[in-house]
Protein backbone atom coordinates (compact mmCIF):
# COMPACT_ATOMS: atom_id res chain seq x y z
CA UNK A 1 0.00 0.00 0.00
CA UNK A 2 1.15 3.50 -0.85
CA UNK A 3 2.49 5.98 1.97
CA UNK A 4 -0.16 8.37 1.16
CA UNK A 5 -2.78 6.07 1.25
CA UNK A 6 -1.64 5.18 4.80
CA UNK A 7 -1.52 8.75 5.69
CA UNK A 8 -5.31 8.93 4.64
CA UNK A 9 -6.21 5.74 6.58
CA UNK A 10 -4.14 8.07 10.05
CA UNK A 11 -5.76 11.62 8.83
CA UNK A 12 -9.04 9.77 9.25
CA UNK A 13 -8.09 7.86 12.85
CA UNK A 14 -7.48 11.38 13.87
CA UNK A 15 -10.65 12.99 12.62
CA UNK A 16 -12.63 10.23 14.12
CA UNK A 17 -10.51 10.58 17.27
CA UNK A 18 -10.85 14.56 17.81
CA UNK A 19 -14.66 14.40 17.19
CA UNK A 20 -15.89 11.36 18.52
CA UNK A 21 -15.99 13.03 22.28
CA UNK A 22 -16.87 16.40 20.77
CA UNK A 23 -20.49 17.49 20.37
CA UNK A 24 -19.85 18.57 16.67
CA UNK A 25 -20.89 15.18 15.26
CA UNK A 26 -18.27 12.23 14.15
CA UNK A 27 -20.19 10.64 11.69
CA UNK A 28 -20.99 14.09 10.15
CA UNK A 29 -17.49 14.99 9.57
CA UNK A 30 -16.35 11.55 8.26
CA UNK A 31 -19.64 12.68 5.95
CA UNK A 32 -17.81 15.68 4.41
CA UNK A 33 -14.23 14.09 4.55
CA UNK A 34 -15.65 11.41 2.48
CA UNK A 35 -16.79 13.93 -0.41
CA UNK A 36 -13.48 15.98 -0.13
CA UNK A 37 -10.97 13.24 0.22
CA UNK A 38 -10.80 10.33 -2.44
CA UNK A 39 -9.43 7.40 -0.69
CA UNK A 40 -11.04 3.59 -0.06
CA UNK A 41 -10.66 4.08 3.87
CA UNK A 42 -14.15 5.81 3.28
CA UNK A 43 -15.82 2.80 1.95
CA UNK A 44 -14.56 0.40 4.26
CA UNK A 45 -16.77 -0.64 6.95
CA UNK A 46 -14.35 -2.09 8.89
CA UNK A 47 -12.14 0.42 9.08
CA UNK A 48 -14.85 2.55 10.35
CA UNK A 49 -15.54 0.03 13.07
CA UNK A 50 -12.17 -0.27 14.11
CA UNK A 51 -11.68 3.62 14.53
CA UNK A 52 -14.98 3.57 16.67
CA UNK A 53 -13.30 0.93 18.89
CA UNK A 54 -10.45 2.88 19.60
CA UNK A 55 -12.76 5.84 20.90
CA UNK A 56 -14.62 3.38 23.04
CA UNK A 57 -11.44 2.21 24.69
CA UNK A 58 -10.36 5.53 25.54
CA UNK A 59 -13.46 6.96 26.51
CA UNK A 60 -13.93 3.41 28.64
CA UNK A 61 -10.25 4.14 29.88
CA UNK A 62 -10.74 7.67 31.67
CA UNK A 63 -14.48 6.66 32.59
CA UNK A 64 -13.23 3.00 33.96
CA UNK A 65 -13.71 3.99 37.83
CA UNK A 66 -16.96 5.19 37.28
CA UNK A 67 -18.71 2.31 35.12
CA UNK A 68 -16.54 -0.63 37.88
CA UNK A 69 -18.53 1.18 40.89
CA UNK A 70 -21.77 1.78 39.06
CA UNK A 71 -21.66 -2.86 38.22
CA UNK A 72 -20.41 -3.33 41.51
CA UNK A 73 -23.27 -1.59 43.17
CA UNK A 74 -25.73 -2.57 41.14
CA UNK A 75 -25.65 -5.83 41.66
CA UNK A 76 -24.97 -5.53 45.45
CA UNK A 77 -28.24 -4.09 45.49
CA UNK A 78 -29.63 -6.69 44.10
CA UNK A 79 -28.01 -9.67 46.12
CA UNK A 80 -27.12 -7.52 49.39
CA UNK A 81 -29.36 -7.46 52.88
CA UNK A 82 -31.86 -5.48 52.49
CA UNK A 83 -30.33 -3.25 55.35
CA UNK A 84 -27.43 -2.99 53.39
CA UNK A 85 -29.31 -2.25 49.89
CA UNK A 86 -29.20 1.53 50.47
CA UNK A 87 -25.42 2.04 50.49
CA UNK A 88 -25.82 1.11 46.77
CA UNK A 89 -29.45 2.43 46.15
CA UNK A 90 -28.21 5.85 44.26
CA UNK A 91 -25.80 3.95 41.90
CA UNK A 92 -28.49 1.56 41.01
CA UNK A 93 -31.02 3.76 40.41
CA UNK A 94 -28.43 5.67 38.14
CA UNK A 95 -27.62 2.47 36.06
CA UNK A 96 -31.55 2.23 35.81
CA UNK A 97 -31.64 5.47 34.62
CA UNK A 98 -28.77 4.66 31.68
CA UNK A 99 -30.84 1.69 30.35
CA UNK A 100 -34.38 4.03 30.25
CA UNK A 101 -32.43 6.58 27.99
CA UNK A 102 -30.79 3.79 25.53
CA UNK A 103 -33.56 2.03 25.19
CA UNK A 104 -35.04 5.20 22.87
CA UNK A 105 -31.95 4.98 20.49
CA UNK A 106 -31.91 1.42 20.35
CA UNK A 107 -35.10 0.47 19.16
CA UNK A 108 -34.97 3.44 16.77
CA UNK A 109 -31.20 2.10 15.30
CA UNK A 110 -32.41 -1.35 14.81
CA UNK A 111 -35.59 -0.25 13.24
CA UNK A 112 -35.14 2.91 11.13
CA UNK A 113 -31.23 3.73 11.08
CA UNK A 114 -30.56 2.33 7.64
CA UNK A 115 -33.84 4.27 6.52
CA UNK A 116 -32.36 7.05 8.68
CA UNK A 117 -29.13 7.19 6.67
CA UNK A 118 -30.66 6.68 3.08
CA UNK A 119 -32.53 9.11 3.44
CA UNK A 120 -30.18 11.95 4.72
CA UNK A 121 -27.23 10.90 2.50
CA UNK A 122 -26.60 14.50 0.87
CA UNK A 123 -23.96 15.95 2.14
CA UNK A 124 -26.13 19.07 2.05
CA UNK A 125 -28.74 17.75 4.36
CA UNK A 126 -25.66 16.84 6.94
CA UNK A 127 -24.76 21.06 6.58
CA UNK A 128 -28.02 21.37 7.50
CA UNK A 129 -27.68 19.03 10.65
CA UNK A 130 -24.42 21.33 11.57
CA UNK A 131 -26.45 24.15 12.18
CA UNK A 132 -28.58 22.60 14.01
CA UNK A 133 -26.64 21.44 16.73
CA UNK A 134 -24.68 24.92 16.29
CA UNK A 135 -28.10 26.29 17.37
CA UNK A 136 -28.40 23.87 20.25
CA UNK A 137 -25.35 24.49 21.57
CA UNK A 138 -25.71 28.31 21.47
CA UNK A 139 -28.99 28.00 23.07
CA UNK A 140 -27.90 26.25 26.38
CA UNK A 141 -24.40 28.62 27.05
CA UNK A 142 -25.61 30.33 30.36
CA UNK A 143 -26.93 27.25 31.70
CA UNK A 144 -24.95 25.39 34.92
CA UNK A 145 -27.83 23.76 36.63
CA UNK A 146 -27.86 22.30 40.37
CA UNK A 147 -28.86 18.52 39.73
CA UNK A 148 -25.81 15.51 41.23
CA UNK A 149 -26.16 12.26 39.45
CA UNK A 150 -28.58 11.30 43.02
CA UNK A 151 -30.86 14.08 41.95
CA UNK A 152 -31.71 12.57 38.19
CA UNK A 153 -35.48 11.45 37.49
CA UNK A 154 -36.83 8.93 35.21
CA UNK A 155 -38.35 11.74 34.14
CA UNK A 156 -35.25 13.17 33.06
CA UNK A 157 -33.89 9.62 31.97
CA UNK A 158 -36.82 9.29 29.50
CA UNK A 159 -36.72 13.00 27.70
CA UNK A 160 -32.95 12.52 27.28
CA UNK A 161 -33.53 8.91 25.61
CA UNK A 162 -35.64 10.94 23.17
CA UNK A 163 -33.30 13.70 22.59
CA UNK A 164 -29.91 11.34 22.06
CA UNK A 165 -32.09 8.77 19.58
CA UNK A 166 -32.54 12.62 17.55
CA UNK A 167 -28.41 11.49 16.86
CA UNK A 168 -29.42 8.73 14.67
CA UNK A 169 -29.63 11.32 12.08
CA UNK A 170 -25.80 12.15 10.64
CA UNK A 171 -24.60 15.49 11.69
CA UNK A 172 -26.48 15.76 14.54
CA UNK A 173 -24.35 15.50 17.15
CA UNK A 174 -24.92 12.52 20.15
CA UNK A 175 -22.63 14.05 22.55
CA UNK A 176 -23.78 17.45 21.78
CA UNK A 177 -27.29 16.49 21.63
CA UNK A 178 -27.12 15.08 25.56
CA UNK A 179 -25.22 17.39 26.87
CA UNK A 180 -28.13 20.07 26.11
CA UNK A 181 -31.14 17.80 26.88
CA UNK A 182 -28.77 17.25 30.27
CA UNK A 183 -28.24 21.00 30.92
CA UNK A 184 -31.82 21.99 30.00
CA UNK A 185 -32.68 19.45 32.27
CA UNK A 186 -30.90 21.39 35.11
CA UNK A 187 -28.06 19.13 35.27
CA UNK A 188 -24.85 20.42 36.89
CA UNK A 189 -22.02 21.01 34.36
CA UNK A 190 -20.16 17.88 35.70
CA UNK A 191 -22.98 15.81 35.60
CA UNK A 192 -23.96 16.27 32.37
CA UNK A 193 -20.25 15.42 31.13
CA UNK A 194 -20.55 12.00 33.12
CA UNK A 195 -24.24 11.53 32.23
CA UNK A 196 -23.57 12.01 28.77
CA UNK A 197 -20.17 9.63 28.19
CA UNK A 198 -21.69 6.83 30.13
CA UNK A 199 -24.75 6.62 28.09
CA UNK A 200 -22.30 6.24 24.94
CA UNK A 201 -21.11 2.81 26.34
CA UNK A 202 -24.41 0.71 26.04
CA UNK A 203 -24.72 2.01 22.69
CA UNK A 204 -21.44 1.41 21.54
CA UNK A 205 -21.52 -2.00 23.05
CA UNK A 206 -24.44 -2.91 20.76
CA UNK A 207 -23.00 -1.37 17.68
CA UNK A 208 -19.97 -3.09 18.38
CA UNK A 209 -21.91 -6.23 18.73
CA UNK A 210 -23.56 -6.41 15.90
CA UNK A 211 -20.66 -5.32 13.64
CA UNK A 212 -18.07 -7.68 15.06
CA UNK A 213 -19.47 -10.57 13.07
CA UNK A 214 -19.13 -8.73 9.39
CA UNK A 215 -15.35 -7.70 10.80
CA UNK A 216 -14.58 -11.27 11.96
CA UNK A 217 -16.05 -12.60 8.39
CA UNK A 218 -13.70 -10.21 6.45
CA UNK A 219 -10.79 -11.36 4.55
CA UNK A 220 -9.10 -8.48 3.80
CA UNK A 221 -7.92 -7.65 7.68
CA UNK A 222 -4.16 -9.01 7.33
CA UNK A 223 -3.31 -7.53 3.76
CA UNK A 224 -5.01 -4.04 5.26
CA UNK A 225 -3.06 -4.66 8.96
CA UNK A 226 -0.51 -1.44 8.98
CA UNK A 227 -3.41 1.01 7.96
CA UNK A 228 -6.08 -0.24 10.20
CA UNK A 229 -3.51 -0.32 12.85
CA UNK A 230 -2.04 3.40 12.08
CA UNK A 231 -5.78 4.44 12.12
CA UNK A 232 -6.44 2.71 15.16
CA UNK A 233 -3.75 4.53 17.32
CA UNK A 234 -4.57 7.68 15.95
CA UNK A 235 -7.79 7.20 17.03
CA UNK A 236 -7.11 6.26 20.26
CA UNK A 237 -4.69 8.58 21.49
CA UNK A 238 -6.54 11.91 20.02
CA UNK A 239 -9.95 10.82 21.39
CA UNK A 240 -7.88 10.69 25.23
CA UNK A 241 -6.55 13.98 24.66
CA UNK A 242 -9.90 15.00 22.71
CA UNK A 243 -12.41 14.16 25.70
CA UNK A 244 -9.73 16.35 28.22
CA UNK A 245 -9.96 19.36 26.43
CA UNK A 246 -13.56 19.03 25.75
CA UNK A 247 -14.01 18.57 29.43
CA UNK A 248 -12.43 21.50 30.33
CA UNK A 249 -14.68 23.29 27.81
CA UNK A 250 -17.87 22.03 29.59
CA UNK A 251 -16.42 23.17 33.37
CA UNK A 252 -15.87 26.58 32.11
CA UNK A 253 -19.01 27.29 30.59
CA UNK A 254 -17.37 27.42 26.88
CA UNK A 255 -19.45 24.68 24.81
CA UNK A 256 -20.93 28.23 22.81
CA UNK A 257 -17.68 28.05 21.10
CA UNK A 258 -18.50 24.47 19.18
CA UNK A 259 -21.39 26.36 18.10
CA UNK A 260 -19.37 28.96 16.18
CA UNK A 261 -17.15 26.13 14.87
CA UNK A 262 -20.77 24.04 13.75
CA UNK A 263 -21.76 26.85 12.55
CA UNK A 264 -18.55 27.63 10.17
CA UNK A 265 -18.74 23.75 9.16
CA UNK A 266 -22.10 23.70 8.12
CA UNK A 267 -21.74 27.12 6.00
CA UNK A 268 -18.97 25.60 4.73
CA UNK A 269 -20.45 21.88 3.69
CA UNK A 270 -23.70 24.16 2.21
CA UNK A 271 -21.86 26.39 0.07
CA UNK A 272 -18.85 24.08 -1.21
CA UNK A 273 -21.01 21.10 -2.15
CA UNK A 274 -24.27 23.09 -3.55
Amino acid sequence: MEIMEIIKYAILGIIQGITEPLPVSSSGHLTVFKNLINTNAFNDLNFEIIVNFASFLAIFYIFRKDIAKLITSFFKYIFKKKEEKKNYKNDFKYCIEVVISTIPVGILGLLLKDKIENAVSSVQIVGVAFLITALALFLIRNIKGNKDDKDITYKDAILIGLLQAVALFPGISRSGTVLVGCLLRNFKRQTALKYTFILYFPVSIASFGLSAIDLIKSNNLGTLLLPYGVGFICSLVVTYFSYQWLSKMVKNGKLWKFSIYCILIGLFTLIYFR
